[in-house]
């Protein structure tokens, strides 16, 4: 009798083993880039309680229904308003609470903020630009590897998939130095939609196989604001 419980007991270990395997692979992280919003649009450097404008609310919306579909077990949100704003909407669609997580915000351009892109003197976007009161990109892109350490440890712990509201920067700034893109994917994105999806293997070598796809609004909501945050 010992013994045929104890088989029965490894082959339930070996079944949960096959089940925890085959489903570990389809859990996603599904990046997301905020909304449109008025100083977007105008091409104006953001403040941090800049919301979406109409059409961002919009375009919100739009991600929100698109990531209904799939198994979202949580989100995380910058705490910048606009980001907060996307994330809104996705937990309305989902029925989800959202987690602040601060490291997740928009490179801080310091006393740029609120200046008309063509006003400013200097390119904005500089390898060597740092502005005054804000983030240097060496800053900026060491607080991006620590909100990427604690996206994977909190996707480690979650079952379905997780869902991350930011900034184009923060995107950028994660394609490029933490993820994976896929054989036949271009590097290169030249713009970032607003609303923009990426999805991310949740595991290591973090594989991209969805990028910077804004699929989902077309029409009078697809994306044409040059902005970059």
């Amino acid at each position: 009798m010992k013994r045929k419980t104890d088989f029965a007991l490894t082959a339930l270990a070996l079944l949960k083993g096959i089940q925890a395997i085959t489903h570990w692979p389809h859990m996603s992280i599904l990046l997301v880039r905020h909304g449109e919003t008025a100083l977007n649009a105008a091409r104006i450097v953001q403040h941090p309680e800049t919301p979406l404008n109409e059409r961002g609310m919009g375009q919100a919306r739009r991600v929100a229904e698109r990531l209904a579909d799939f198994p979202v077990e949580a989100i995380v949100s910058s705490d910048y308003r606009r980001a907060h704003m996307t994330a809104e909407a996705i937990a309305a669609a989902t029925g989800l609470p959202i987690v602040i997580q601060e490291s997740l915000r928009e490179r801080n351009f310091g006393e740029a903020r609120g200046v008309p892109h063509a006003d400013l003197p200097v390119d904005l976007y500089a390898p060597d630009f740092h502005p005054r009161g804000g983030e240097s990109w060496s800053m900026f892109h060491e607080r991006v590897t620590r909100a990427w350490q604690q996206i994977t440890a909190r996707a480690a712990g979650t079952e379905g998939d997780l869902v991350v509201v930011s900034h184009a920067l923060v995107c950028r700034s994660l394609v490029e130095n933490h993820l994976t893109l896929a054989p036949h994917m271009d590097a290169t994105v030249p713009r970032w939609p607003n609303t923009a999806l990426t999805v991310i293997d949740s595991h290591s070598p973090w594989e991209v196989t969805v990028l910077a796809c804004g699929a989902h609004l077309g029409g009078e909501l697809a994306d044409d604001s040059a902005a970059r945050s």
